[in-house]
């Protein structure tokens, strides 16, 4: 927008911007965008999920415009974009073309070209590029596609007709390359060949369109091709004798190539497609110029050399090797290497120019009226090989380097990446032979593992364990897992993976070298830029991180869901980075850590307070200063469920980190605003792993408030794992703590998880008094969410006693609570404890409907956690009232959300439901499976009532089978 990109918020928002924007001004109905959003199965939440995207595309095109959140309008059938025909590309470029051919009408050949010209740079890639295809689009896409070939061959044609055949056979050349089946690009062609005076290559042409034709097709060229073809005068034929051949093509063909490596590996596909642009520029008369850029190690050069002998036929005249040192302490000046290139063509020193310019000069010459390979390997700059390449004709030049280039104009930049899986055990199966590999394949995997799929350590490891027969792939393996030895193990003769670092590292300029010695401090993590400026204490440190990412020293790994850039350290680099880190001064390579972490904290906390889920908990501590937020990165939390999604592994990494850097309050604190995210979408492993660190942590830093606050979230995931005597010690442990430090509020929430653990248990007397006394406290603390939680426990408790009326009254006086606040998700949890009450009663239609209002609350705020309950519930309905089919959908995605968050008195509900649902289906096999699995569960839990229900039923149904087979 404007120039600018505006974050959607992930590829549903992008679908349904896409739908409304093929279709402007029209109503497009909400069946439609159901099918563009869920083509395979849609929710049943659909119509309320759309309601929810269109709200959040309004918000960010008024964030950048207010007036742009009001060009989406809802009504009754659908949803409608507003819109002028100049704001529309697809729209705008019909508009052009049509004027265009009343101007081609009109014989205005350079008014046509340029509104051609105009219409053609409004396209931007492929028409809904990034985005999955939908059937429905099908028509569109085609139409708009062959669109713009024909505005294509308008724009050609009025080049054609200016005198323009040079530009005009160039991109033509591109064109029936990519649409070889096109005859009308290939007359075009022709046409533009012949009006060039090349009469030759224009039937050289027409021969190439006639056997691409036979061999796809099976046809011949249609007559408009054929009659061209007629028309072109033949140019007579030449002995291959009597060709003249130029002073330069007389010289001697030299080939200077090393070895192409007899076990080189994979990379078909940047082999193909370098091959593949020689050919295309070698056919156009052109240059061509490839930078294989990669980071150390990664195998440019042998890339370099596999492409230069596949195309030894292409270019007859030579293939030319310069090592340019560019990564050396002393790079080759271009003087120098100058002179070996033109001595390589015959030059004798005595002809050779005294001053750069001239050699340049005189090298350009030479090559133009040749067919030559020249491989520049190890490149420093676009500085160095600048004076280096040719200025015409049809050689090719492929050039290495550990740097992007973006400053080299006329190259196409090729990035050489690690190897894929399956291609690093080859290349290790080729070093050191099947046999290991296929003895040991575990081992083997955890040495590709180990050295990160990167080619030179690959083949050091390979080379060890050739040159040691006796070693088991297991010793390697094993002396590769200690990180601190890591690189000392991947050494082997001159080959050495930290000296090929070293060269990379020792180019850095002072602030890079800093960051990336202390990106190796936070560990094996993704990370955005900001982090950098935090390690270096500086507001922006783009420049910087850019250095990194152009020496291919940081990768970037794509963007998150906030649509911000994420990088990180490749395995072995961060095994370099901690080395070197360890010369830093400690003092302050701790405090850039530090200051990494308080970001992670300002923006985890502040993530939380904007979740649309009110986290009945603690997860921020108020009597201490909060650090600001970096600088820049308001906007990565607009979207805060996006945010923790994208930060989410790096967060419980940063946790730990802190607390092993002894910066004990940052952990807890951090472990604490994790939690409603983990709460709400279910991430009970991380919820545990980050507590457990954290609760070591505020006991060893004496803070009181930390240790109650973490107690209190310990609790949560110990009751939702069924753990009851775990989490009542910690739900009792987190309010004496709380009644200590006198907070009031702190202690109410945790007796409102000591009510719920107690009423579990069966213990209701005691149960309904730890809740009334929450109520009382949250109360008088004036937290009217905690008050709204107080009074669904207690309706529990009464449910559980079977006094519906009591229940009812605290559930209702809850709902309303709870919406006179705001509080959806109380909202929600009412709703579906109101459901369990009709069920109870009798209401099958009434619990429906209450469920179904909750499940669409749940499934609005994003509430996976919670959506799993409601399901069970709804699928429980389903069965009672005889829809089989649907409660089993319901009941077994249920069953899986249970089982992923560890909760097996859940489980156990649920896998008796589906014992109850098979038995009904006739399938006794299936139905025993569940119902055992349900009863070993309440086995488990010491659930006696439940256990000893299962197994009578289990027992009768066991009897009644036995009773129908003896009478049988």
């Amino acid at each position: 927008m404007d120039g600018q990109v505006v974050p959607l918020g992930g590829p549903k928002p992008r679908l349904l911007l896409a739908a409304l924007l093929l279709q402007p001004n029209v109503v497009v109905s909400t069946e439609l965008l159901i099918e563009v959003l869920w083509p395979s199965s849609a929710p049943r939440s659909a119509a309320a999920n759309i309601r929810t995207y269109v709200h959040s595309l309004r918000k960010r095109l008024a964030d950048r415009d207010p007036a742009l959140g009001e060009r989406i309008g809802s009504r009754a059938s659908g949803y409608i974009l507003k819109a002028t025909p100049e704001e529309i590309d697809h729209i705008r470029f019909g508009e052009l073309a049509t004027l265009a051919q009343d101007a081609l009408g009109r014989g205005e050949a350079e008014t046509a070209l340029d509104l051609l010209d105009q219409a053609e740079a409004l396209w931007r890639g492929e028409v809904l590029e990034g985005l999955p295809h939908d059937h429905g689009w099908g028509a569109t896409v085609a139409r708009l596609s062959e669109s713009r070939l024909v505005v294509s061959e308008q724009r050609l044609r009025a080049r054609i007709e200016l005198g323009r055949t040079a530009e005009a056979v160039a991109e033509l050349r591109g064109l029936v390359t990519e649409h070889p089946l096109r005859e009308e690009l290939w007359r075009q062609l022709i046409v533009a060949l012949r009006a060039d005076g090349r009469t030759a290559d224009a039937i050289e042409a027409y021969e190439a369109a006639e056997k691409v034709l036979a061999d796809e097709l099976g046809t011949e060229p249609g007559p408009r091709l054929r009659e061209l073809r007629a028309s072109l005068v033949s140019a007579p034929s030449v002995a291959p004798e009597a060709v003249s051949v130029s002073p330069a093509r007389q010289t001697a063909s030299v080939c200077q190539l090393p070895l192409d490596l007899p076990d080189f590996t994979g990379r078909e596909g940047v082999v193909g497609d370098v091959v593949g642009l020689f050919h295309r520029r070698r056919e156009q008369g052109k240059p061509a110029i490839v930078v294989l850029s990669g980071a150390p190690g990664v195998g440019k050069s042998s890339v370099a050399i596999r492409v230069a002998h596949a195309v030894r036929e292409d270019f007859p005249d030579g293939q030319l090797h310069v090592d340019l040192a560019g990564t050396s302490s002393s790079p080759r000046p271009p003087m120098t290497v100058l002179a070996e290139l033109l001595r390589a063509l015959g030059v004798p020193d005595a002809g050779l120019p005294r001053d750069l310019p001239e050699r340049a000069a005189l090298l350009r010459s030479r090559l133009a009226s040749m067919r030559m390979c020249v491989v520049l390997d190890d490149a420093g700059s676009a500085a160095q090989v600048r004076p280096l390449l040719p200025g015409a004709g049809t050689c090719a030049v492929l050039i290495t380097s550990r740097v992007r280039m973006p400053d080299l104009a006329g190259a196409t930049p090729v990035d050489v990446d690690l190897l894929p899986e399956a291609e690093a055990a080859r290349l290790l199966e080729s070093i050191v032979g099947t046999e290991r590999v296929t003895a040991e394949p575990e081992c083997a995997t955890a040495i590709l593992r180990q050295c990160g799929h990167l080619p030179l350590a690959i083949r050091v490891a390979g080379a060890k364990l050739t040159h040691r027969p006796g070693w088991t792939l297991r010793v390697l393996a094993d002396r590769l897992r200690d990180e601190r030895r890591r690189l000392d193990e991947l050494r082997v003769g001159d080959l050495a993976v930290r000296a090929s670092v070293t060269l990379s590292y020792d180019l850095l300029p002072m602030s890079a070298a800093a960051a990336f010695r202390g990106l190796g401090g936070l560990g094996s993590v993704q990370f955005p830029a900001w982090v950098v400026a935090a390690l270096l204490g500086r507001p922006h440190a783009d420049d910087v991180l850019d250095v990194l990412v152009d020496a291919h020293l940081v990768e970037l790994t794509g963007s998150d869901g906030t649509g911000e850039p994420r990088y990180r350290l490749h395995d072995l680099l961060r095994c370099y980075a901690v080395e070197l880190r360890a010369q830093d001064v400690p003092v302050k390579a701790r405090d850039a850590t530090k200051r990494v972490l308080e970001g992670y904290l300002a923006l985890a906390v502040e993530a939380a307070d904007r979740l649309p889920i009110h986290f009945f908990g603690l997860y921020r501590d108020d009597t201490a200063v909060q650090p600001a937020l970096p600088p820049g990165t308001e906007r990565l939390i607009e979207d805060p469920a996006a945010w923790f999604a994208a930060e989410r592994h790096t967060c419980v990494a940063a946790v730990s980190l802190a607390a092993e850097l002894g910066f004990d309050a940052l952990a807890w604190r951090l472990a604490a605003a994790l939690a409603p995210y983990f709460d709400q979408r279910g991430h009970q492993d991380d919820w545990l792993q980050t507590h457990a660190v954290a609760l070591a942590a505020a006991r060893r830093s004496g803070e009181i408030r930390g240790e109650a606050v973490i107690q209190r979230n310990l609790g949560q995931i110990q009751l939702y794992q069924d753990s009851y005597a775990e989490a009542l010690i910690a739900f009792e442990q987190s309010q004496l703590l709380f009644d200590k430090i006198g907070d009031a509020r702190g202690a109410a929430i945790a007796l409102a998880g000591l009510g719920t653990v107690l009423r579990i248990k069966g213990e209701d007397t005691v149960a309904l008094e730890h809740c009334h006394a929450s109520l009382d406290q949250f109360s008088a603390a004036g937290d009217p969410h905690g008050e709204a939680v107080a009074r669904i426990a207690i309706g529990a408790v009464w449910l559980a006693r079977r006094r519906f009326a009591d229940a009812e009254r605290w559930f209702t006086e809850a709902l309303e609570q709870s919406a006179a606040i705001g509080d959806r998700h109380r909202e929600a949890h009412a709703l579906k404890r109101l459901a369990m009450l009709r069920q109870h009663q009798g209401n099958l239609a009434g619990a429906r409907e209450r469920v179904d209002r909750a499940i669409a609350i749940f499934n609005e705020l994003g509430d996976d956690h919670c959506v799993g309950y409601a399901n069970q519930n709804l699928g429980e309905l389903y069965l009672h009232s005889g829809d089989l089919a649907h409660a089993q959908l319901l009941l077994v995605n249920s069953l899986s959300v249970h089982r992923r968050n560890g909760d097996r008195r859940s489980e156990a509900e649920v896998s008796q439901l589906l014992g109850e649902l098979h038995e009904a289906l006739s399938q006794p096999e299936r139905s025993r499976t569940y119902s055992e699995r349900a009863l070993a569960l309440w086995r488990e839990l010491s659930a006696r009532p439940q256990e000893s229900a299962l197994a009578s039923r289990l027992q009768e149904s066991a009897e009644a089978s036995y009773d129908d087979s003896a009478s049988a």
